[in-house]
């Protein structure tokens, strides 16, 4: 497989990754407190979301590279 249709693939799969799940969550830690032997910590869970355009996007030009990214023959 060359270059360009591996990154075609990686690109549908990313776009329909994106279609599916919409985004992503992470945690970040934002108080920590110690009272004597007790740690009480908080955690707030954060989410991106990423635009169905973008996805869309993905799978279109990712189908362009695949089909037309191929060297001609001689």
């Amino acid at each position: 497989m060359k270059t360009s249709q591996l990154i075609a693939v990686v690109l549908i799969f990313l776009g329909v990754l994106t279609l599916a799940y919409g985004g992503f969550t992470y945690s970040q830690e934002t108080n920590e407190e110690n009272l004597g032997s007790l740690s009480l910590a908080v955690d707030d869970r954060n989410r991106v979301y990423i635009p169905v355009l973008a996805g869309v996007s993905g799978i279109l030009i990712g189908g362009l590279i695949f089909v037309f990214g191929r060297s001609p023959r001689s």
